[in-house]
């Protein structure tokens, strides 16, 4: 099973700020066994949620057309609390702010939360890599092309 967590990117601005959502549906496989009667999104979805919305702000930030493309990894989350639970129906409201970026690295603000309430927090850091793989890189475009289709004006995805 493959967890793309992102429905749309709502807002990006690029070394700044992204803004994600993710709803949250009973349909949702992970959600049959966490928890029988009593269904919610496992914590680690949330932030892996958040991780992949300031994957794609980083790579839109150092990424350039032409040049190859550089890919977020994930290396390090702290700080992560949860503080409410998320389930069925629920739409998550994910803002990832770029906090700061160094040759190689950049480290991720993220909260998320369900309407008024707060759902979670993390610092996540990402180190950034040069892969070469023309399929990860067309995956990754096309990925970043649905997740950004409505937004206007629209962007180039390097």
């Amino acid at each position: 099973m493959r967890y793309f967590l992102i429905d749309p990117v709502t807002e990006l601005v690029v070394g700044e700020r992204a803004r994600g959502l993710k709803a949250i549906s009973l349909s949702d496989e992970i959600l049959h066994d966490h928890f029988p009667d009593y269904p919610v999104m496992p914590g680690a979805l949330i932030v892996e949620a958040a991780a992949q919305l300031a994957g794609f702000l980083v790579e839109m930030t150092v990424n350039r057309p032409g040049e190859l493309p550089l890919r977020a990894a994930l290396v390090q989350i702290e700080r992560a609390r949860f503080h409410e639970p998320a389930g069925p129906g629920d739409r998550l409201d994910i803002l990832v702010t770029l906090d700061s970026r160094l040759e190689g690295a950049a480290q991720v603000s993220a909260e998320v939360r369900v309407d008024e309430r707060r759902v979670a927090h993390a610092a996540l850091t990402f180190v950034l890599r040069a892969v070469d793989s023309e399929r990860l890189h067309a995956q990754r475009r096309q990925l970043y092309t649905l997740w950004t289709r409505d937004l206007r004006p629209p962007i180039a995805i390097p």
